[in-house]
């Protein structure tokens, strides 16, 4: 796949996001649609309370505009060149999109009910988890179909393990917590769509080497369209990307993962997400076991801040660690390109 495809995918779904913002922060001021700042955060949070939240439509409309455009270059590319398209391209591609904004919808819901209700709780756990539960459903039947009921998940060192049945609950129970921790992920300014960009750049790359043009082009529009929004959203933050974002890119960020036949890149490249989810489960455990917590605070950039952090540091490490997660993932999939 020619690299200026990617570029120009890349490159539209930025100017859409970040053009919105001109349109969509001024409106979500005039709504009323702003945040409501915990008591039990960093006290220095309680100055962004008022900020817009539901800034993820930015790059919610800029991926789904950018991702036909770049398929229809992908197309005619492959005409001019003779080079023949796969038959099941576009079933994958909206199949992967469909789940992202099923979860998108879910965190609309919640964020509206943030902003009606004028508090930061929105949907309570239950609710919340069984509109999830819908959306993850939905999603492994239609993936079960277009896979061909492939339930290989490739091991290193190992090589391909059958799960059968058993892939799908594992799958379901993992689609869960990495939406979720991606959920969590978005609590400093910026850090969210920071590690996102570099997440999704590493997977176009990866989808290139694996030759799945279409994916790489969806890639590509997440990462543009994260960079376009973190125009608005870096500290000092105009604007919040809300569940409605949050969850849209949790979506994909499992899309991704699933679509590359490489589960375990989801946790690998994706590596600051589990580790967000996880430093929530394990400060509840702790709390409720022994009464004490692991964390200052979490999830884990909260303890970070009330460590001395700044925000900018924060989303600096950890989008290195992204980063450098991000090249152990590309020469995975290198060394399996050639297997």
């Amino acid at each position: 796949m020619p690299y200026w495809i990617n570029l120009t995918v890349g490159l539209i779904s930025f100017a859409v996001a970040a053009a919105l913002g001109l349109v969509l922060i001024p409106y979500l001021r005039k709504l009323k649609a702003g945040s409501h700042i915990l008591d039990i955060g960093p006290a220095w949070h309680k100055s962004k309370e008022g900020t817009p939240l539901m800034g993820g439509f930015m790059f919610i409309i800029s991926t789904v505009i950018a991702v036909p455009v770049g398929c229809l270059i992908v197309n005619a590319y492959r005409n001019a060149n003779s080079i023949e398209s796969p038959e099941s391209a576009w079933a994958p591609l909206v199949l992967g999109i469909g789940c992202s904004l099923g979860f998108a919808v879910v965190g609309f819901v919640d964020d509206y009910i943030k902003v009606v209700k004028k508090r930061n709780q929105g949907f309570n756990i239950k609710a919340k988890s069984i509109c999830q539960a819908i959306v993850v459903a939905v999603y492994l039947v239609g993936y079960y179909f277009i896979s061909d009921n492939d339930t290989k998940i490739v091991f290193p060192f190992i090589g391909e393990v059958n799960f059968g049945w058993f892939y799908y609950i594992l799958m379901a129970v993992a689609i869960y917590f990495v939406v979720n921790s991606v959920n969590f992920t978005d609590g400093v300014d910026g850090l969210c769509g920071s590690v996102t960009v570099v997440y999704a750049t590493a997977f176009a790359i990866i989808f290139m080497i694996l030759n799945n043009w279409e994916y790489s082009a969806l890639s590509m529009a997440l990462a543009g369209g994260c960079l376009g929004f973190l125009v608005w959203n870096l500290h000092p933050a105009k604007v919040f990307m809300g569940d409605t974002g949050s969850m849209f890119l949790g979506g994909l960020v499992v899309a991704l993962g699933m679509e590359s036949g490489l589960e375990l890149l989801i946790p690998l490249v994706g590596i600051i997400y589990i580790i967000e989810g996880l430093s929530d489960v394990i400060q509840i455990i702790s709390f409720k076991i022994r009464k004490k917590r692991v964390f200052k605070m979490a999830p884990i950039h909260h303890h970070f801040e009330l460590s001395g952090w700044s925000e900018y540091k924060i989303v600096f490490v950890f989008g290195g660690i992204t980063l450098l997660a991000g090249f152990v993932g590309i020469l995975w999939a290198y060394l399996y390109s050639l297997v």
